[in-house]
């Protein structure tokens, strides 16, 4: 495990991250298992790195986040321009656990936020313009192709949080989300890094009282970098968090395994299960 310090002229103070208190009940940030505990990269002796609005763990092997927490507060949502925005290394972490710009020149992978920008920009105006400036560094960046989101499947990856406050009604507007990839040993290679063909989403928020877990899977078709084909593969899941634990080796808290809600299909595999075609099929 890699130790840094942050440089003196970095507001770390400042950027306090996941809030597990941010609903109205204490909701914990996922455990690494013991297996993977290892390949954190540490900040300030710990495996958990702080920025505004959001948090996550940097795997040193993969150099992408295994996990990214957010928070989101419906109720104070800022429209900010994502103009002279640059994507950049966190430089509170060594630049070789990062993986930036190398791997997105001159192809069809976009750099794709984990901790959706426009979650972040929330509170007040200095707070919501440094989350906007914290949601480029690479560390919340993974490879996704360019269709990502103009899917078949009506871009609901990225609506995601959108179809929550559609669909429920949300107490207070607040809502805790977690995202990531799925490392696989088997991951494609493209330009020495293995890149992630799975990414999984958490919702949890509170309706009528009540605690609601919700967890995804979305598979891209990486085949794409290898043969310029028009393809527009992306299928999105809806599975358990059993589930979800199983393919991270994450340990989420009893209090979302709680709020989990059975899905059909639970028991078999990604590709046997029928994807979601709208945000309307979610089982909320």
């Amino acid at each position: 495990m890699t130790d840094t310090t942050a440089p003196e002229n970095q507001d770390s103070a400042a950027r306090t991250g996941y809030d597990p208190d941010f609903l109205a009940t204490h909701i914990e940030a996922p455990a690494l298992d013991e297996s993977i505990r290892d390949d954190a990269v540490l900040w300030e002796g710990a495996a958990t790195v702080p920025y505004t609005h959001f948090s996550l763990t940097l795997s040193r092997s993969r150099r992408f986040a295994r996990w990214v927490a957010w928070n989101i507060d419906g109720a104070s949502i800022k429209r900010l321009s994502r103009a002279n925005s640059n994507f950049t290394d966190d430089p509170r972490l060594p630049d070789d656990a990062q993986t930036g710009n190398e791997l997105y020149a001159n192809n069809r992978l976009d750099r794709g936020h984990l901790a959706r920008r426009a979650d972040l920009l929330w509170g007040d105006l200095p707070g919501a313009k440094q989350a906007n400036k914290d949601s480029f560094y690479y560390t919340n960046i993974t490879p996704q192709m360019d269709d990502f989101n103009q899917s078949s499947k009506e871009g609901i990856w990225g609506r995601l949080e959108n179809a929550v406050f559609e669909e429920v009604d949300v107490d207070d507007l607040r809502v805790s989300v977690f995202g990531g990839p799925v490392f696989h040993e088997d991951d494609r290679i493209y330009r020495g890094t293995a890149l992630p063909h799975e990414y999984w989403k958490l919702v949890a928020f509170f309706e009528g009282g009540v605690l609601k877990s919700r967890a995804f899977l979305l598979t891209q078709n990486l085949d794409q970098l290898r043969a310029l084909m028009d393809l527009d593969e992306f299928r999105v899941y809806q599975i358990t968090l059993v589930e979800l634990e199983d393919r991270t080796m994450l340990h989420f808290p009893e209090a979302l395994h709680a709020a989990d809600a059975p899905t059909t299909a639970t028991t078999r595999a990604a590709g046997e299960r029928m994807p979601l075609d709208s945000a309307a099929g979610i089982q909320w």
